[in-house]
């Protein structure tokens, strides 16, 4: 990466203008903080692209929300977006390209703790496989959910889960990955005072204690809890637990693991054109796996879509 240059531009500053035919450009934001982060796999990815003829251009992130705030630059400009790392990288770039007119096809080179959008989609994990779908370009929708605005590519919740996504510590994320979920499940599970959520969903109202308005068919990893729904088609489904008692929750997570949460007793799952979710206390809400403040959150489908890179 070139050195700073004297501009108040922060796409000059960090070499990310665009230089030559936007439309031939490929740009890769890298977070080297991200889980399974793979140095070797992404140099071979660029390798391979450059000696197509691509101009490839690569940024490593230096702190969080670096590529939101990057990619909602009014200069930012690239043929193709490649973003290396997780679900929550890619929940940035979304933020970002909210504002574009004429924002650029979206690729993955998956890392991260566990990279959903990357299961949806059957995405390449190879390096050949990667640089030969990107430049291939062949892209379908790729459709989001609002929270409060905010776009999310996966899923919004509340309840446990949230609280989970919200005390885990970073630290523990980046040394044990999947595992410091369990670890910070457990440890908060014993002590944590459950409550209920009210929900208004398209007008009607009801009651539970976990919500999850999901964008597509898995959760968590490749756990699918909502078969009929799709990151490339509009519209959401909402999962809700009516109860989180010990048996429920243990009746919950061997149907997580049988693929048949939505058939499980106390579960609920319902497409919805917008849900509001609400509690007498504040109650935490994440969004594609990182924290998003407290309730009340409402969730509705986003009205634009990108351009997703897929084989």
């Amino acid at each position: 990466m070139r050195a700073l240059l004297e501009s108040d531009d922060p796409l000059e500053q960090t070499g990310l203008a665009s230089q030559g035919s936007p439309s031939e450009q490929i740009l890769i934001m890298a977070n080297p903080t991200s889980g399974g982060y793979r140095p070797a796999l992404l140099e071979e990815v660029r390798r391979r692209l450059a000696s197509s003829g691509k101009t490839v251009r690569l940024h490593m992130t230096t702190h969080a929300g670096e590529i939101g705030e990057l990619c909602a630059d009014p200069a930012f400009d690239a043929g193709t977006l490649v973003i290396a790392g997780g679900d929550g990288s890619i929940n940035e770039a979304l933020a970002g390209l909210q504002s574009h007119t004429n924002p650029p096809d979206i690729a993955v080179i998956p890392s991260g703790t566990a990279n959903v959008l990357a299961l949806e989609l059957r995405l390449p994990r190879t390096a050949e496989g990667i640089a030969n779908a990107i430049l291939g370009g062949h892209t379908v929708p790729l459709h989001a959910g609002l929270a409060n605005g905010h776009p999310f590519v996966l899923m919004a919740s509340s309840g446990f889960d949230a609280e989970v996504v919200h005390a885990l510590p970073l630290a523990l994320k980046r040394r044990f990955g999947k595992l410091a979920y369990v670890l910070t499940a457990i440890r908060i599970g014993f002590s944590r005072r459950s409550s209920d959520l009210s929900l208004s969903v398209d007008g009607k109202s009801l009651t539970c204690k976990l919500a999850v308005a999901t964008n597509g068919r898995l959760y968590g990893g490749p756990f699918e809890v909502a078969p009929n729904a799709s990151v490339t088609r509009s519209g959401l489904q909402l999962l809700v637990l009516e109860k989180d008692n010990p048996l429920s929750a243990l009746r919950f997570g061997l149907a997580l693991l049988m693929g048949r949460v939505h058939r499980a007793r106390g579960v609920r799952l319902m497409s919805f054109q917008q849900a509001t979710f609400m509690s007498h206390e504040p109650a935490a809400v994440q969004i594609d796996g990182d924290p998003f403040g407290s309730t009340p959150v409402t969730i509705e489908p986003a009205s634009h879509h990108l351009r997703i890179i897929v084989p």
